[in-house]
């Protein structure tokens, strides 16, 4: 797809996605008609975070967790038990556990903050908390969540951390929670635009966590393909298997957060069909979970110290995984 169809569909798709809330609440402040009323019903924060906590902290204690434990029974039926998977998994968890340590202390110093004087100084009029909004705000995320998961995958610094997620040989509920140092950092880029249309700032990050959720539960080789209209528009674990996949065919396919279509959108759609490999190109062979969190970026600082003058150093950071600096340049 040419970089000005790309560009003109997802300019598209963005502006009608964001006016949709506006349009809403303009109507609803107008008095036009009591037909939308269900739609437009103001929730208090109260009430919409009891159900974003249902679906997200519920689906992590029971359909993660218990998931996982059935995954463990397959991989002992199926004599595929080891002490790499033992390790790997406790690997997932302790990167996870740094993850959420480096979140939560720039959360605390910087990004809320950030979200909020942006929200309040270079929002549109903040939208009303009512089940439009909401829809709106998790479609929108999971818009934004395909571009920053693309991004990820095709500029240096990206990849760098973004690798830590893709390098486990093993895929289970575990490795949904395999992190990189810098995977709370570059979605901020997508985050603010979406502050700025005028969602609360709380809103948007639990519907981002949402979307986040929803790809943990696609973590799993035990569910196969879904019906037809579901694989149609949904993200499955089908779907993801392929995206986890280091088969050739399969590399950079399927970055959808919840729905599909934006890879059906934007060209980067594959079907499963071969048996998928997981992994990455260059696989790190370790369980070490400090070799595990940081190895895409000592990998990347390795080929910048390589790297002659500094314009190739810095091109690092932004070039494609697998670009190289040529010789006398």
């Amino acid at each position: 797809m040419s970089t000005k169809t790309l560009l003109f569909r997802g300019l598209l798709t963005f502006a009608a996605l964001a006016a949709i809330p506006h349009i809403f609440a303009v109507y609803t402040t107008a008095g036009a008609g009591t037909s939308t009323h269900f739609l437009t019903k103001i929730f208090s924060e109260e009430v919409v975070e009891y159900w974003f906590s249902l679906a997200n902290d519920g689906s992590l204690f029971y359909i993660i967790v218990p998931f996982f434990l059935v995954e463990l029974v397959r991989y002992i039926f199926l004599k595929r038990m080891s002490w790499h998977l033992v390790g790997d998994s406790i690997a997932n968890v302790l990167t996870l556990v740094a993850f959420l340590a480096i979140e939560v202390i720039l959360g605390l110093l910087f990004f809320y903050q950030l979200y909020f004087w942006v929200y309040q100084n270079l929002s549109l009029p903040a939208l009303p908390l009512n089940l439009i909004t909401i829809i709106s705000c998790i479609l929108l995320a999971d818009f934004a969540y395909y571009w920053d998961h693309r991004l990820m995958h095709r500029i240096g610094v990206g990849w760098a951390t973004h690798t830590v997620h893709h390098s486990s040989p093993h895929f289970n509920m575990s490795v949904a929670y395999r992190f990189g140092p810098l995977d709370a950092i570059i979605p901020i880029l997508f985050s603010i635009p979406l502050v700025m249309l005028g969602f609360n700032p709380w809103l948007l990050l639990v519907a981002e966590l949402f979307v986040q959720t929803y790809q943990a539960i696609l973590h799993t080789e035990i569910i196969g393909k879904l019906p037809k209209p579901i694989e149609y528009l949904f993200n499955t674990p089908s779907h993801h298997r392929v995206h986890h996949g280091v088969n050739r065919q399969y590399w950079d396919k399927n970055y959808a957060g919840i729905l599909i279509i934006w890879d059906r959108l934007f060209g980067t759609f594959e079907e499963e069909q071969e048996k998928v490999r997981y992994g990455v190109s260059e696989p790190i062979d370790s369980v070490n979970p400090l070799v595990v969190f940081f190895h895409g970026f000592t990998r990347l600082f390795q080929k910048m110290s390589q790297a002659k003058g500094l314009k190739n150093k810095l091109l690092y950071l932004v070039k494609p995984p697998g670009w190289q600096a040529k010789e006398g340049q």
